[in-house]
């Protein structure tokens, strides 16, 4: 086994043993606090016929609105976990939405479209979420923007510096959501628009909700 084969072998472990019981609850609980989603979403404006790619995509909650708002794109998930897949799966066959979101378990740091998805790019590709939860996340980026095609860009929201909120919130913040190994990237921004310039793309940042949150679009000439 390969030291990557190794290393996503024990992400995935982790994210298994994390989200077991929790799947089950998972989107109840985080629509108070995973803010920015549906925003995003509405931002994608997909090309008719489009491609979606969600990295991280976990219960499917996202692919399955992106697949309602935009019918006419073709919607596709990746994520490491297991677990999280099968309720991906019995979410996407409840709705009704098997012939037009296709699942498969990769690690977000290096995956192949064409033997995952028989496509070679995307048009969208959404991180929701998922970077905080990936201690290589920067690769995760640099994947994501080599996995766009010509004009496609990256929608990535996830925890800000909350700057605009009062003393104290970060601190509890950061403490609840130590219990679930999540590490808001402080220097995302920054890293982001980097990453961005290096692959040629360009970069547009918004801090919304005070700076709870951070969301970037990356998009590729």
């Amino acid at each position: 086994m390969s030291a990557a084969d190794a290393t996503a072998g024990s992400a995935a472990g982790l994210m298994d043993r994390i989200y077991r019981h929790q799947r089950h609850i998972y989107d109840a609980s985080r629509k108070f606090y995973l803010l920015g989603r549906d925003q995003l979403i509405e931002g994608l404006a997909p090309p008719a016929g489009g491609t979606v790619l969600e990295i991280g995509c976990g219960t499917g909650r996202n692919l399955i609105k992106i697949a309602q708002r935009y019918p006419a794109a073709a919607c596709y998930g990746l994520d490491v976990s297991t677990e999280m897949l099968a309720t991906a799966r019995a979410s996407v066959a409840k709705a009704g939405l098997e012939g037009r979101i296709g699942l498969a378990q990769a690690d977000a740091t290096d995956f192949d479209p064409q033997a995952l998805f028989d496509r070679a790019g995307f048009d969208r590709i959404v991180i929701s979420y998922a970077l905080s939860m990936i201690p290589p996340w920067q690769a995760v980026v640099e994947e994501a923007l080599r996995r766009l095609d010509a004009g496609g860009s990256v929608h990535i929201v996830d925890f800000g510096d909350q700057a605009g909120l009062p003393p104290g919130f970060k601190k509890l913040l950061l403490r609840w959501l130590g219990l679930f190994h999540v590490t808001p990237r402080e220097d995302l921004p920054a890293t982001v628009r980097a990453l961005a310039e290096a692959a040629g793309a360009d970069c547009r940042l918004a801090a919304p909700y005070r700076g709870y949150a951070v969301h970037a679009v990356l998009t590729r000439g």
